[in-house]
């Protein structure tokens, strides 16, 4: 046992650690204990998943509020996810068991009775949503202020999945008007597992803070990592197909089906699908079916339906899964994951990773990739699943390198959600006042200038989002007021129109799309037909049956940094056979690289394949690829004579009527104009992409979209120095 850290403990720690039967403190518990004990500066925990951040960050701060007991709340917890929060209720609940720090949570699960009670006489600890801390403050400014009058700790876990979304600024906004409320400043204190580079998040941290930030940085690598990746082609011949999907599916059994094990996939619609692959491979051998399906449109019932098997059962579970599972809700022990196809991001393949292996310390990840070569062209016949699973093992192994987080330039979205969220509060405030009580937030400060809140203000009372009275104050106006007393307006990430499915044993999920009458479709691992649509109430009635087909679901997918695309040209390139690789996918690797070799996309950026046609593989990621599709669409369409284009998420296709002379030397000369969405945008255009950006004006949306969503400097810069074959 690590005696310093313990003999630093408060009693009762001490005593909960000997009665879980720890013989010793994890290093990130240690060097936490010190960070917290020892300084009084904001601290960020990043080590793996299921290493001991919660305790680490627990420990230490319960010490202190026994030492010393606050007159209110002492710490909050933030959590992004309200089965998070049940989760670490339960921990805590355990921990604080026989002391005087009671522990409450608060979101849209928990009864008003409750909450009731806890604005009366709540202390110790109180966990809450983002969403539930806007409602609170907005609605209750008084009784939070008194709730949170001497508040010592604020905690905030997964802070790697709030940073660089609106979300994550939300929460800063809150913390800002929380500390004006009270005259209070807290400590800060960020937990996360998948953190490579600290001082973004130190920095996020610190947003609007006079404290700085120490980081406990714990590397994961210390875990024992077993990894393994098998591909199957997919032939042409439909029975060829079939058989090769059978054998397919046959493998995946084999490899989960006796074990505590996590699916992960990249779409719900591909969950569906694998466990209904799954559950007809077990009937077929007539074998018991362990398998369940969680994701955001299964209820929340159902889904911790699924997280009480994984946990619970002392027999073979298998589940999969989308990023629901991928945050720290505690499953238990899992002998293993399985990724069907690639991650999008290095992040999620660890936070994926750490989900196995908690009981032996050896975290195993078997990645599984169906591929149907197309023969249009030898972009379109490389395994890009595998290569990017590959890259992505890689880039971690060699660097343990994880995306770094992009804060938004311009939250006009979020801006206008603030700006309704301050009335709210205080009624009436005059143009000044208001321009100030935001504007100063951290999300907003030096980042919005005063000319783009006029703008913003201005469409706003156009729009009687809000009103200005005869006194020339601001209030909200009357559809303000409608969107504000609408239980989804304290949530600022986009909500998706559903269809709720109910059958006689209550909610099963939500469909995007509504099916027909007598429709069969699968949801949350079982088949569906649909006897009756409410389409006022939104709601659809359903049997439960066999034969099924699989919904879709929309916008799915999601945004590759420029190194994953890079570290894929590099597999392709190196003559390395990876140690992790099966037969069938070292196969299929030395096929794509020949391939790769011989088309010269190795060697050239940008190849003629017929005349005026052209490929354009620059190995840049997504955001870039956006950005010159746009670009050739819009800005440069008539410079560069663009008569069509096309795209992937790894390359482009267009035809041009220049002659190859004439395009290559415009591509060099070419200087755009960063500053002018007209570039990359239709004049008419101005995309609403996040949730409250119908009340922004135009001319913001278009500026936001230039600077969130696309790069045009480095877009300039790859159309510039492009290598021809």
């Amino acid at each position: 046992m690590s005696r310093s850290a313990f003999e630093r403990y408060a009693g009762f720690i001490q005593e909960y650690i000997y009665r879980k039967k720890w013989t010793d403190l994890r290093e990130v518990q240690v060097e936490a204990c010190d960070a917290i004990l020892d300084t009084d500066k904001h601290v960020i925990i990043a080590s793996g998943t299921a290493s001991g951040k919660t305790e680490a960050a627990f420990f230490p701060i319960l010490t202190l509020l026994e030492n010393n007991p606050s007159d209110s709340v002492g710490i909050m917890y933030i959590g992004p996810l309200k089965a998070l929060i049940n989760d670490q209720f339960e921990r805590l609940n355990d921990l604080l068991d026989d002391v005087d720090i009671p522990v409450w949570s608060w979101h849209g699960d928990i009864s008003q009775s409750h909450k009731k009670k806890a604005l009366k006489t709540a202390k110790g600890v109180l966990q809450i949503t983002p969403e539930s801390l806007e409602a609170l403050i907005m609605r209750h400014p008084g009784d939070a202020s008194r709730l949170f009058s001497d508040l010592r700790f604020i905690v905030i876990d997964e802070i790697h999945a709030l940073m660089g979304e609106d979300r994550g600024l939300q929460v800063l906004c809150l913390i800002d008007k929380l500390e004006k409320l009270t005259n209070c400043y807290p400590r800060r204190v960020g937990l996360s597992a998948t953190l490579n580079d600290y001082e973004p998040a130190m920095k996020y941290l610190c947003s609007g803070s006079n404290r700085t930030a120490v980081s406990v940085g714990i590397q994961a690598h210390k875990r024992t990592i077993s990894l393994c990746a098998e591909s199957f082609v997919i032939p042409e011949k439909e029975q060829d197909a079939n058989n090769v999907i059978d054998e397919y599916n046959s493998f995946l059994y084999d490899n989960c089906h006796n074990k505590k094990c996590l699916i992960f996939t990249n779409s719900r619609g591909s969950a569906e699908k694998t466990i209904d692959d799954m559950k007809r491979e077990a009937a077929r051998r007539n074998e018991n079916d362990v398998f369940y399906v969680h994701h955001g449109s299964v209820s929340a019932s159902l889904r911790r339906e699924a997280e009480e098997a994984l946990r619970d059962n002392d027999g073979p579970t298998v589940a999969a899964a989308t990023l629901t599972l991928e945050l720290g809700i505690d499953i238990g022990d899992l002998d293993s994951t399985i990724q069907i196809g690639a991650p999008y991001t290095c992040s999620s393949f660890v936070q994926r990773l750490g989900r196995s292996g908690r009981r032996t310390g050896k975290s195993q990840m078997m990645f599984l990739n169906l591929f149907k070569p197309s023969h249009k062209n030898p972009l379109d016949a490389l395994p890009w699943d595998l290569l990017r699973s590959i890259a992505i093992i890689q880039l971690y192994l060699e660097e343990r390198w994880v995306e770094p987080f992009e804060q938004k330039k311009k939250p006009f979205s979020l801006l206008a959600h603030q700006t309704l969220s301050v009335l709210m509060s205080y009624g009436e405030l005059m143009p000044s006042e208001l321009a100030q009580k935001v504007l100063l937030l951290p999300a907003f400060k030096n980042i919005i200038s005063a000319d783009e809140y006029r703008i913003l203000l201005k469409y706003m009372l156009e729009k009687e989002y809000i009103e200005r009275l005869d006194n020339g104050g601001i209030i909200v106006g009357l559809k303000g007021e409608k969107i504000c007393n609408h239980f989804t307006f304290y949530a600022v990430f986009k909500e998706e129109e559903a269809y709720k499915v109910l059958s006689s044993n209550g909610e099963v999920g939500t469909l995007n799309k509504c099916p027909a009458i007598d429709e069969v479709f699968i949801l949350a691992g079982r088949a569906w037909k649909v006897i009756s649509i409410d389409e006022e109430r939104k709601t659809i009635h359903v049997n439960q049956t066999k034969s099924s087909k699989i919904p879709l679901w929309n916008g799915e997918g999601g945004d590759i940094d420029s190194k994953v695309i890079q570290r894929i040209k590099k597999v392709l390139q190196e003559d390395v056979i990876y140690p992790y690789l099966q037969k069938n996918a070292i196969e299929v690797l030395e096929k794509a690289r020949e391939l790769a070799r011989t088309s010269g996309i190795l060697d050239s950026d940008i190849i003629q394949y017929a005349d005026k046609s052209y490929y354009i593989c620059p190995w840049i990621g997504t955001k870039e690829i956006r950005t010159i599709v746009n670009l050739f669409a819009y800005g440069l369409k008539e410079y560069l004579d663009i008569r069509s284009i096309s795209n992937s998420i790894y390359y482009l296709s267009f035809t041009s009527g220049l002659e190859t002379f004439d395009l290559t030397k415009k591509l060099q000369e070419l200087v755009i104009d960063k500053d002018n969405p007209n570039m990359v945008l239709n004049e008419n255009q101005a995309p609403r992409i996040d949730k409250y950006d119908y009340m922004v004006p135009d001319e913001l949306l278009r500026e936001a979209y230039l600077y969130n969503q696309v790069n045009v400097p480095s877009g300039n810069e790859i159309l510039n120095n492009l290598i021809w074959r």
